[in-house]
């Protein structure tokens, strides 16, 4: 039996191509971590390249997902099975991922399902401390996930925290962000890293401040917010006190009708009894008041598309032709986007196509082109305001209740770069990232693209052909519908 020592997914899969390229049968191999560690991406130990010869076969694409999540597992055992429902995939039962009750297919899923939550908590569960180093402020974070998800989540830092310089601590590796790269270290314990610093006592207040008794439910709490995470958080030790103190704090929002209309996930939750569907959110939406934007605006206008669109478009917000018929992207955006669509060999009634805002952000100004000196004579245009933070923040849960009801969703197209900020965090420039497959939290491939607006604003003929032809490129790659990929 090969005894093979592998580093991470991509020394995995390079292998196991060519172990399946010489019919190696999984109780022939025993795979191991490299329990070195000097890198996750140190020297690579494969089989004998004489018995070998390396070939390019067919998978599910499914598996290729599933299988890079799960190479983020801790359990040592998940290259062996890895390879195993490979193996059984090319030469026993091609449409084995299908099979749920199938003991591997259940243990994959199972650890996929594992690794992808524990990613949750890290990103949710993280505080950083300042600490001062030769007049320069660094931010340290202390966290021990379940699984070796550094490398898995470190990116979303990196988005999320651009222009500070940082670095987070586990027991199994470090990663420090210089504004510039990601680099990674060793593990270290948890007394190496600070115990204090003057923003827990700032990070108390607002949890304090943003607390509300009224809708906690500590069983459901603990659910989302383990207690074995609350050492590392400033906010846990005041969490007692809190619920102590919440029956009074109801009654006294009660009766000053505090706490509504903070954001649209409190119209989300008027309805939390009942599933949400695309529909009832539709309806939901169209009362909300979240932020003042609802006021100048004539009406919401919610998301379009069947329930089980692959593909998903997100743009800003609607328009002044959207916001008087309630339909997103029909006005002169609109029409630039139904052109890149035909050309890129998409069916828009396919997909569902949103905004992140869905009140249209306008100031309003006066045609002086009238030669007439009467007010009523000069016409009125309504000119597109971007929508700042506070507004995005306000609205983006209908965009999130929206996606959780698209279970068939695989893909996530950013239009423009308020709906990138939106999902992934400022830091990003469209310009660099462009045309690239992103992991957000919605899914493992979210594309940033021009929004049709932008190439409507481009004066250069040379540009606006350039946008043009990049969105509809990005558009077929969004496209792509290959059932299988290459392992």
């Amino acid at each position: 039996m090969q005894t093979i020592t592998i580093t991470d997914f991509d020394n995995w899969r390079k292998i196991a191509r060519s172990l399946i390229a010489s019919n190696t049968s999984p109780t022939e191999v025993q795979w191991v971590d490299d329990d070195g560690q000097q890198s996750l991406f140190g020297n690579e130990r494969e089989p004998d390249k004489t018995r070998t010869k390396a070939t390019t076969f067919r998978v599910p694409r499914e598996f290729i997902s599933l299988a890079q999540t799960v190479g983020y597992h801790r359990d040592a055992n998940r290259w062996n099975l890895l390879y195993r429902i490979l193996w059984r995939i090319k030469n026993e039962q091609p449409h084995l991922l299908e099979i749920e009750t199938d003991e591997d297919v259940y243990r994959l899923t199972k650890m996929e399902k594992q690794v992808r939550r524990d990613a949750h908590k890290m990103k949710a569960f993280v505080r950083f401390r300042k600490v001062v180093r030769d007049q320069e402020e660094f931010f340290v974070a202390w966290h021990q996930p379940d699984h070796r998800i550094v490398r898995r989540v470190a990116p979303f830092f990196s988005r999320r925290f651009a222009g500070m310089n940082w670095t987070i601590l586990t027991p199994d590796e470090s990663v420090t962000w210089d504004q510039q790269s990601l680099q990674y270290g060793k593990g270290v314990t948890r007394s190496e890293a600070p115990d204090f610093d003057e923003l827990e006592d700032l990070w108390r207040t607002y949890y304090a401040n943003i607390f509300n008794p009224a809708r906690v439910k500590v069983k459901m709490m603990k659910s989302e917010m383990p207690v074995r995470y609350w050492k590392n958080l400033p906010e846990a030790d005041i969490i007692g006190d809190l619920l102590a103190d919440a029956p009074r704090r109801v009654e006294q929002m009660i009766a000053q009708h505090e706490g509504f209309a903070e954001t649209a996930i409190d119209f989300i939750k008027q309805d939390a009894a009942q599933p949400a569907t695309l529909a009832s959110l539709n309806k939901m939406a169209s009362i909300c008041s979240a932020c003042d934007l609802h006021r100048d605006a004539t009406q919401t206008v919610f998301g379009e598309g069947p329930v089980n669109a692959r593909i998903v478009l997100l743009g800003e917000q609607p328009g002044d032709q959207e916001d008087v018929s309630g339909k997103p992207f029909i006005g002169p955006a609109g029409k630039i986007l139904d052109g890149a669509l035909q050309a890129a060999g998409l069916d828009r009634s396919q997909l569902y196509v949103t905004n992140v805002v869905k009140h249209f952000k306008h100031t309003t100004s006066v045609n002086e082109t009238s030669t007439s000196n009467t007010s009523e004579s000069k016409g009125k245009k309504r000119l597109h305001q971007k929508p700042n933070a506070r507004e995005v923040r306000c609205c983006r849960p209908w965009f999130d209740a929206e996606w959780s009801c698209l279970e068939d969703a695989e893909v996530l197209v950013c239009l423009g770069a308020t709906a990138a900020t939106a999902i992934l965090g400022p830091g990003l420039k469209l310009t660099d990232t462009r045309g690239l497959f992103i992991e957000s939290d919605h899914c493992q491939k979210t594309l940033l693209t021009w929004h049709p607006s932008a190439i409507l604003r481009s004066h250069d003929n040379s540009i606006r052909e350039r946008k043009m032809q990049e969105l509809i490129d990005d558009l077929k790659l969004a496209a792509k519908e290959k059932i299988h990929v290459e392992t």
